[in-house]
């Protein structure tokens, strides 16, 4: 069995993540999102189960997908779910950089390889923070974020 995860905070999860995981899900026979659990301390960041709900509440019908806490390393996780591949999104050169060096060390220190899904051009200036900064000031970012499926 092909298992992939896709880990972040997803504080919140947006459109974007939904594009990647839309992406990623033909990979794979099963695609673990991995929630960051608790430890994380972000500034009115919803509970570890508060998100996981939220996500998974977006992919109930797709038994392909579960969704998980996670604590650690993204790796450990990985081996945890028995996945050979981390899925990751990557916007800009920045996020590449980033997430190049992170593949490669994760890489170095388990074998499991990442894998890098290109934003699509209309979710390239999306992100969590940008989403929680207009909550912040009263915008309605509900057109960021995803919607359930309707089968």
């Amino acid at each position: 069995m092909r298992t992939g995860i896709f880990v972040g905070s997803f504080n919140p999860f947006t459109i974007g993540h939904d594009s990647i995981v839309t992406r990623a899900l033909p990979l794979f026979d099963r695609l673990v999102i991995g929630v960051v659990g608790d430890q994380v301390h972000k500034p009115d960041m919803p509970s570890a189960e508060e998100r996981i709900k939220a996500i998974a509440d977006l992919y109930h019908d797709e038994p392909r997908i579960e969704v998980k806490p996670y604590y650690g390393l993204a790796v450990d996780f990985a081996r945890a779910e028995n996945a050979h591949f981390i899925v990751k999104g990557v916007r800009s050169v920045k996020d590449f950089e980033y997430e190049r060096e992170q593949a490669d060390i994760n890489r170095q220190l388990s074998g499991i390889e990442t894998i890098l899904l290109y934003s699509e051009p209309q979710y390239s200036s999306i992100s969590s923070t940008m989403v929680r900064e207009l909550q912040h000031f009263g915008v309605d970012v509900s057109q960021y974020l995803p919607h359930k499926r309707n089968k």
